[in-house]
């Protein structure tokens, strides 16, 4: 079962009544998070200036985007998530193939993942039924795609996927998604930096 969602300090204070980007994403094992950041910094460096590795702490696989929202909605949106998380699994992972994404004109490469036992997909359909009841996301029509997010093209760079090689990737065993954190995505030169607001921790 899930813990209760707990506000991280980050969270709370007088910045309640900003507005920030946000999103919710399940969170990942720092040693896959190391092991993928690792294999992008490994293509990266060869295409200097057409991509930037993203940092490990930066890597996670998202269910929802919210977009700008007021930050005291933080608490309101960790309660709509708390009946759904306590009762989810922790999902059950596997790499799946790198993909640049979209399909024309990439702006990132990323890795697909195998919902090996349909947890995730389950749990995002739960996630975004219960965020957009509360009035607060609206539902994609396009299908769930889950990936994480390894590298992003640089700005008015033009990415010819034929031409860049992407070495083999690492061998990662299964692992399983044990925490959804909601996140505030802070703009920044060296890229977003991502900060947690609220997190639980899903049960296996």
């Amino acid at each position: 079962m899930a813990r209760r969602g707990a506000e991280v300090e980050a969270g709370a204070g007088s910045e309640r009544d900003e507005r920030g980007r946000l999103f919710v994403a399940l969170e990942l094992p720092a040693s896959v998070q190391a092991a993928l950041a690792a294999w992008a910094v490994a293509v990266a460096g060869g295409e200097p200036a057409q991509l930037r590795a993203l940092a490990p702490a930066a890597l996670h696989i998202t269910l929802c985007f919210l977009g700008g929202r007021p930050l005291r909605e933080v608490g309101a949106i960790g309660d709509v998530l708390a009946e759904p998380l306590a009762r989810a699994g922790a999902p059950l992972l596997a790499a799946g193939v790198p993909l640049w994404l979209p399909a024309r004109g990439p702006r990132v490469l990323a890795l697909e993942l195998e919902d090996v036992d349909g947890t995730l997909r389950s749990l995002q359909l739960s996630v975004s039924g219960a965020l957009e009841r509360l009035g607060v996301y609206r539902r994609e029509q396009r299908p769930y795609l889950p990936h994480v997010t390894l590298a992003r093209v640089r700005g008015g760079a033009r990415i010819r996927r034929d031409a860049i090689r992407l070495p083999p990737l690492p061998a990662l065993e299964r692992w399983r998604g044990e925490s959804v954190a909601l996140f505030r995505s802070r703009l920044a030169p060296g890229g977003a930096r991502y900060e947690p607001l609220w997190r639980a921790t899903l049960g296996l």
